[in-house]
């Protein structure tokens, strides 16, 4: 069943526009917390020379990306991959054939390896905040294994920022995050910017938002 977003509606138009600047122009775009599908849907007909990947560990998210992706006429929007950011052992093998073939399965579930799987950009939308930790820390782990030298990890959400006055918005939002989750909430950038560094990335550009969101970009250093 497709699940709705409401500030999706709201975004997905800014997102994109960041997306066209820092996006390559083909290959596989991994997108990690994909949600309800909504993003995935629209950016992957917006951007027709890139492979959508949207993955998700939670099942009815899942179901909700299928069902947007079966509902879509986008052939380049791939079936959502079930992966954890978190997880230690991202599917990091995936049988070319798989990926490239428009005759996939609705979700990829379970993969065997017959060849690497090389991704040329990462997408993260709103998961750093309304995760654990741990959550970040695989993402940077997973895409410093996945992503080709120089490709983007793109994050967009709220973040408190040294030396920038966070909006009375923010703020309350940070707090009713964390009264729904203790581990949840805002993410100093400089902490942020750290792990980062710790896996091998470096932060290239930053994009001021609407309601007080920045998008992200870092790009993984050569080996």
């Amino acid at each position: 069943m497709k699940r709705y977003a409401p500030a999706t509606l709201r975004n997905r138009e800014p997102i994109a526009d960041v997306l066209s600047k820092e996006l390559p122009k083909k290959g596989l775009l991994l997108e990690i917390a994909a949600g309800t599908g909504e993003h995935a849907a629209f950016l992957a007909e917006r951007f027709p020379d890139l492979d959508w990947l949207p993955t998700d560990q939670d099942a009815e998210a899942i179901a909700s990306i299928a069902a947007w992706r079966v509902e879509g006429s986008s052939p380049n929007m791939l079936a959502p991959l079930v992966l954890s950011a978190a997880s230690p052992d991202w599917p990091v093998k995936v049988p070319d054939a798989i990926l490239r073939a428009n005759k996939q399965p609705d979700v990829i579930s379970d993969v065997n390896s017959d060849g690497n799987w090389k991704c040329d950009a990462c997408l993260c939308i709103n998961m750093v905040h309304i995760s654990k930790w741990d959550a970040t820390i695989g993402l940077f782990r997973g895409c410093s294994q996945v992503l080709t030298t120089d490709a983007p990890l793109i994050l967009y959400g709220p973040y408190l920022e040294e030396g920038i006055e966070t909006a009375p918005s923010n703020l309350d939002f940070d707090r009713s995050l964390k009264m729904r989750n203790p581990v949840w909430g805002l993410r100093k950038l400089e902490d942020v910017d750290r792990l980062a560094e710790e896996w091998g990335f470096q932060r290239t550009a930053r994009y001021q938002m609407p309601a007080n969101n920045i998008m992200l970009v870092y790009r993984r250093k050569p080996t």
